[in-house]
């Protein structure tokens, strides 16, 4: 698969999206299908960090603790 063809990663180290030929897969998100979708890698796990702690199934902890 070539990045024409979807694979971006966003590199946790550079803050930046990244082709095949990036930094290691250790310090980066994806892959994804589109440079743009790689670019907001961290609101994805922003969005879901928030959905997991609110989820009874991942959390057992009282939310008023």
């Amino acid at each position: 698969m070539t990045e024409t063809e979807g694979e971006f990663w966003f590199c946790l180290k550079h803050h930046q999206v990244e082709g095949h030929e990036g930094c290691p897969n250790k310090d980066r998100l994806g892959p994804f299908p589109t440079a743009d979708e790689a670019a907001h890698a961290l609101d994805k796990v922003e969005e879901r960090n928030e959905a997991w702690e609110h989820d009874p199934a991942w959390n057992d902890t009282p939310d008023d603790e």
